[in-house]
This record gives C-alpha cells, structure tokens and sequence, in this order.
C-alpha cells in the first residue's frame, strides 16, 4: 500500500488555500513560499501565486512588519533588537524593518522596559547583588532590549 505524503494542487486551489491562510493572520513572503513548497507547488507557480496574492493585497511585506513589530511588542515585550532580528530572519528589508519600529511609541517601549524589570526583580531570589544583575541583564538582553539601556536600568535599580 503506497500513501503519498502531498496531494497534488492546481494553481486556483493553492491560491484559494494560500489566501485563506493569509487572511487569517499577516504573512511574510518567507512563510508563504514555504507553504507553497509544502504542498508540492513546482517553483513558476510559486512566482505565479505569490505575485498574484500581492496583487490581490493578500500578502504585503510591510503590513507584515508592522504588526509583527506591535505585536511582539505589546504581547510578548520584546525589545527592539530581538524584533528586528526575527524580521531579519523572515527576509524582511531593512526599510521595512525601520517602518515597523516607527510603530512602537517611544514612552511606551521605556515604560514597558521599566515594568518588566521590576517585575523580573522581583522574582529574582538571589542574594548577591552581582548575581542578581547579572540574572536580570540577561534576562533583559535575551529578550532584545538594547544594551546601553539594561545597564541603564540596572544602575537605577540595584545599587
């Protein structure tokens, strides 16, 4: 009994499929031509459909960006450094990723810098205060703050 892992696709199915997954959440082109080679589209019709979904609006690179930006930002509190090597990542330009940074406000990215490092202060029960700074600049740093702005930040709060 022989399975084949992948069902062949016309052209419209996979567009319609591709477009469906498009239209639930912004894509990247990365994510799209991936998906395409899931299901066993032949490259000319990878180029075909993805210049089709760019005409149709489906699929743009810098709306993309920008709400991966926001949302990284805002849901999971990634600094900048972390949020534009993701979008380095995904093949975004760098103009993009300079547009998609303009999307986070400047108090509000200090703001959330101070919250978290409080918060993460908190939870740290090391007693030697080396230590301790240098769990929560780690733990600042591995999620993309900015360097100059952890040590910053550790000079404020832990004397």
């Amino acid at each position: 009994m022989t399975t084949s892992k992948t069902k062949g696709f016309t052209i419209q199915e996979a567009t319609k499929k591709i477009e469906n997954y498009c239209a639930y959440q912004d894509r990247c082109h990365k994510e799209v031509v991936s998906k395409l080679k899931e299901m066993g589209m032949i490259p000319i019709a990878i180029d075909t459909i993805i210049a089709q979904l760019i005409e149709d609006r489906f699929l743009n690179e810098e709306r993309f960006a920008k709400s991966f930006a926001r949302g990284k930002f805002n849901i999971k509190k990634w600094g900048k450094n972390r949020i534009v090597n993701e979008l380095k990542f995904r093949n975004i330009s760098k103009y993009n990723i300079t547009t998609a940074l303009k999307e986070i406000d400047p108090n509000e990215y200090l703001k959330t810098l101070d919250i978290l490092a409080n918060k993460r202060l908190q939870q740290i029960s090391e007693t030697n205060i080396q230590k301790r700074r240098k769990k929560l600049a780690d733990y600042l740093l591995y999620r993309g703050w900015e360097s100059h702005l952890v040590y910053e930040k550790l000079k404020e709060l832990i004397n």
